[in-house]
């Protein structure tokens, strides 16, 4: 029994260890999802601006940040740019993803292994508070009319 548990040293040994895993676990995902949504926004934002510029003249003039700086370029010059970041950004939101399912995969192991489960009850109560308290949000009421 002692050679096991010398074995393995990546091996959680007590209650504490294996929730505090499991939390990073879980933060990794959140991460995860944090960073593929952001860049799939800048994706969206991209889409807009080829979708803005490709019907133009090519030889017209338009500006570009790079770096913090703006410089001034032809739409021949910066439309397969943008096309390539954008392209770009595609590759890692898919490799994000990828990683992300393994991520997904490995805390279902880590649950099973360590009998994990979830208590859901709680945080159904909280989130029908939070629908009602939120339920009115993004509304605005001016004052009467008189």
């Amino acid at each position: 029994m002692a050679s096991r548990a010398g074995g393995d040293s990546r091996e959680p040994v007590n209650e504490q260890a294996i929730a505090n895993t499991y939390a990073a676990m879980r933060s990794e995902i959140n991460q995860l999802y944090s960073k593929i949504t952001e860049l799939e926004m800048e994706v969206g934002e991209h889409s807009l601006v080829i979708g803005a510029i490709q019907p133009l003249d090519p030889s017209r003039h338009c500006y570009r940040m790079i770096g913090g700086v703006l410089v001034e370029r032809t739409i021949r010059e910066v439309l397969p740019a943008v096309q390539r970041n954008k392209e770009g950004l595609e590759e890692v939101i898919a490799r994000l993803n990828e990683a992300l399912e393994k991520k997904k995969k490995e805390i279902a192991d880590f649950e099973l292994k360590h009998k994990i489960k979830i208590r859901r009850a709680d945080s159904d109560a909280m989130d029908d508070s939070n629908r009602r308290e939120g339920s009115a949000q993004g509304v605005l009421v001016g004052p009467a009319k008189e």
